[in-house]
């Protein structure tokens, strides 16, 4: 008796462990996506710091002042040339930002996700889904062959 006991709360604690496991796993999953989202956040504010800087530096009167120490023959030339240089770091900034946004978006989302996930896995399943036997679309088909057997025991009946 005492030896089947034993294994009975065996068993419940093994049963109760696998759902904390569970719950602790959603968890940490939804943990990690924050701080993946932090990460990305962070990016996104240095990207956007250095993309203004950017938009400063490719002013005409900052590229003046830029290449102000350097002599030349040709400075339209120069100015010229600064100014592809900045506008192509400016777009190569731009896409990252656009990326990092997606990658914002998605792990937002996955974050909701796993909140979710964690939340039902927490609340467990409901009680009228636990003692139903009978899966729903079986119910209708089991009254209908309870009203056959009734039918069918009047029609005997009435025959005789």
């Amino acid at each position: 008796m005492a030896k089947s006991t034993y294994i009975l709360a065996f068993f419940a604690l093994t049963l109760l462990v696998a759902t904390t496991r569970a719950q602790s796993g959603a968890q940490e999953r939804a943990a990690q996506l924050r701080a993946q989202l932090v990460d990305v956040q962070a990016q996104q504010t240095a990207l956007q710091t250095r993309l203004d800087q950017i938009n400063e530096d490719i002013k005409p009167e900052n590229i003046e002042r830029s290449l102000a120490g350097i002599g030349s023959t040709h400075p339209e030339d120069l100015r010229e040339a600064r100014r592809r240089q900045l506008e192509a770091q400016r777009k190569g900034i731009q896409s990252q930002l656009d990326n990092l946004a997606t990658t914002r978006a998605r792990l937002e989302a996955a974050i909701a996700t796993a909140d979710a996930q964690s939340y039902r896995e927490a609340v467990g399943p409901k009680p009228s889904e636990e003692t139903t036997s009978i899966p729903k679309s079986d119910k209708a088909t089991s009254k209908k062959s309870i009203r056959n057997k009734h039918w069918l025991k009047k029609r005997r009946l009435h025959r005789r």
